[in-house]
């Protein structure tokens, strides 16, 4: 069944639920932000990630502000973004909230940012700027470096679940260009 909503400024709660239901259908990768404050490391389970400019390269990441990331990228001032693989679901669900007994994730740092281990790729980033934008803040990163990870096969999300590519990547000599 199809539903439609026009949108105002303030959603009651089935109009959020549809909001959330609707963005939903936007399948993303998975991402793990990190950061490092006093040797101590950071990370939290986001998909509102993107790339944000070729020239100069810039990544753009979407926190919550109620969310405890918020405050220590603000503080931080850097940020590793690393695209997690279809085996690091339990890693993706470890950042989210789920805590697994004995799990101990393996970072790597690249400068003063850690990135998580055998990711499928990975961005650090400086922010360099942000911006409000209603009860998220964008953190803008300057690219300070990017990591090609050993596996291809990327952890989606889609309609509130985990998922798997299970068609073939796109020919490598003739990839869409999008920029």
């Amino acid at each position: 069944m199809s539903a439609t909503l026009a949108v105002t400024q303030d959603l009651n709660a089935e109009q959020q639920q549809l909001f959330r239901r609707v963005m939903g259908r936007f399948a993303t990768g998975v991402t793990v932000v990190t950061t490092r404050i006093d040797a101590e490391t950071f990370g939290m389970t986001a998909n509102a990630f993107m790339a944000g400019s070729l020239e100069p390269p810039l990544c753009v990441v979407s926190i919550n502000r109620a969310a405890r990331m918020h405050a220590r990228l603000l503080e931080a001032g850097h940020y590793g973004v690393s695209f997690l693989s279809q085996e690091q679901q339990h890693l993706a669900a470890h950042f989210a909230g789920k805590r697994f007994e004995g799990l101990a994730p393996e970072f790597v740092l690249r400068g003063p940012t850690p990135i998580v281990k055998r990711a499928v790729a990975a961005v650090t980033a400086v922010t360099v700027d942000t911006a409000e934008c209603g009860d998220h803040t964008l953190f803008f990163g300057a690219v300070r470096e990017l990591v090609m990870g050993p596996t291809e096969r990327p952890l989606l999300f889609y309609n509130g679940r985990y998922g798997r590519l299970d068609t073939p990547s796109l020919d490598a000599a003739d990839p869409p260009e999008f920029w």
